[in-house]
This record gives structure tokens, C-alpha cells and sequence, in this order.
């Protein structure tokens, strides 16, 4: 499959089978993570994988919808600023290079046929008192990873994504 067959293959996955992830398939999406981009390779990200069904409740508590709940497994992805690079004006590009990692993960979990969703909208606080983490550490975002339920739309594309000329803008930005 290209790497354009594959990043339109991968979806966001609210539907879970009851079906565990192999181990080899866990631990390649976890590499994909590992091996992503950072700047100045300084990897500021961290990878909590809740496999065990108390703990990734607790975690999906987090969270306001119920289908959470139905992943095999959880992936808290955080970013720790103080290890991440800062620009001379003082951009801080953790939450870039951990965005980073997670679309490596993502994309890697649809080569293995299995699902994704990239959650932000969580209760961050709660969930980094949760996983004990120290105060420089942030989870950037959630990613249940299981067998999806459902199958995606593969003409999706072409009904639900902007038109290239809307978003390609050649030699300067124009209106």
C-alpha cells in the first residue's frame, strides 16, 4: 500500500471490537512513536500504555463519552516541557513534536488494520493526577487502540476534506 492508500486508511475509531491487541502490534505502533521527529531530537514525549481494564476505566473517566471504554487499550501520550526545544522566541514545540509521535502511531496502527482516535478533550488534570506524573509532564492526548467495529467510508475524501484549491496557496498567500 502507498503511504497515500495508508494515511487515507487511517480514521478516527469510536467503535471497538472485544478483542485483544497482540503484543507485536502494540509494541510497533509504540516504535513508530519512538522513531518520529523531534526538534532538535530532544523527544520530549512519554508513552503510558494502560492495558489493564481498572486503570484505563479510570483513565476513560476522563473523558465524557462512554465508547472510550470499549479499546483494549489506552495510550496516555504526554509531552514533557522541560525537556522539549524552545525557539529563539520562546515557541515551545513540545506539543508539536508529540503530535508528531502520535500521527506515527496512528498511521501505523491503520497499517496493522487496527483503530485509532486522537482524544484531546479530556480532563488533563485529572488524568495526570491519575498517572502520577510530574509536574513538567502533560498528556497532550488519548489514543484508544483496538479492532475497530465499523468500517470507514473509503470515499470519505472526497465529501469531507477541503478542495486542494482552497487550501494550496502558490508562491504567496492570496484570498
Amino acid at each position: 500500500m502507498s503511504f497515500l492508500e495508508l494515511a487515507k486508511k487511517r480514521c478516527s475509531v469510536r467503535s471497538y471490537q472485544d478483542r485483544p491487541v497482540e503484543e507485536d502490534k502494540l509494541m510497533q505502533v509504540l516504535e513508530a512513536g519512538r522513531v518520529a521527529p523531534s526538534a532538535v531530537n530532544f523527544q520530549p514525549w512519554f508513552f503510558v500504555v494502560l492495558r489493564e481494564e481498572e486503570q484505563r476505566k479510570k483513565v476513560a473517566e476522563t473523558y465524557a463519552r462512554d465508547w472510550i471504554k470499549e479499546a483494549p487499550v489506552l495510550i496516555a501520550i504526554c509531552g514533557d516541557h522541560g525537556r522539549s526545544w524552545r525557539r529563539p522566541d520562546g515557541k515551545d514545540h513540545c506539543d508539536i513534536d508529540v503530535a508528531i509521535a502520535i500521527d506515527h502511531m496512528t498511521l501505523a496502527a491503520a497499517e496493522l488494520d487496527l483503530g485509532t482516535c486522537w482524544i484531546c478533550n479530556f480532563d488533563v488534570m485529572k488524568c495526570h493526577k491519575i498517572l502520577n506524573l510530574p509536574h513538567q509532564v502533560e498528556v497532550i492526548a488519548l489514543l484508544p487502540l483496538g479492532y475497530p467495529a465499523d468500517k470507514a467510508d473509503p470515499g470519505r475524501h472526497d465529501s469531507k476534506r477541503k478542495k486542494m484549491e482552497e487550501i494550496v496557496h502558490w508562491n504567496e498567500f492570496t484570498r
